[in-house]
């Protein structure tokens, strides 16, 4: 496959994860209400595991991008979505075993997605092969994302609060607008650096 379309399916499987995942986790919370039945909860753990692969197939198209920038950092990256990934399932089972979500369920999602987003972002800024300020506020974006963790888990701040959503509001933008149009539209540019 050639950069030019890994960049379009990359962007395209950014919206398509948000979209499925906004979709499944909304059906989820509809049984959570008591206001839809377990085929409901059902589907809606199935699309956000179509999500969840559509996360792993990003990391594997990125690596082949990113491997002549630094092939270990490279790997890293697919490494922690598919990390990603198996705690989302493990979640998932638990939540249709139980009928109930896990504590803090998404806060463990988080961390394997805010280490690896740091680590993509780190080699997009220094291959240059997306403009730097794009890379900059993935890092920043992702930085919060961890940093919403500990406060959460603390007590500190609420993730779904307006602290907590300010706090994820540069990762949406970076992961939901920026970086998939940027990809779509313009591709990736030939890497400046290769410290593989």
């Amino acid at each position: 496959m050639s950069q030019r379309r890994i960049a379009v399916v990359v962007g395209a499987l950014f919206f398509f994860q948000l979209i499925t995942f906004l979709i499944g986790s909304s059906l989820v919370e509809r049984y959570l209400d008591g206001d839809a039945g377990k085929s409901t909860l059902t589907i809606g753990v199935l699309l956000e595991m179509c999500a969840g692969l559509a996360v792993v197939a990003i990391g594997i198209l990125m690596y082949q991008i990113l491997r002549p920038v630094h092939r270990q950092l490279a790997l890293a990256y697919p490494t922690l979505r598919i990390v990603e990934f198996a705690v989302s399932a493990i979640l998932a089972i638990y939540l249709l075993s139980q009928l109930e979500e896990f504590p803090n369920h998404l806060l463990w999602v988080y961390i394997p997605t805010g280490i690896g987003g740091l680590i993509l972002n780190y080699l997009l800024y220094i291959s240059r092969i997306v403009p730097r300020p794009i890379a900059v506020l993935g890092l920043v974006g992702y930085s919060l994302l961890l940093l919403i963790v500990p406060l959460d888990l603390l007590g500190a701040i609420d993730e779904n609060s307006a602290a907590g959503l300010a706090l994820l509001a540069p990762g949406g933008l970076y992961e939901f607008v920026v970086l998939p149009i940027w990809l779509i539209t313009k591709g990736f540019r030939p890497p400046m650096v290769s410290t593989a």
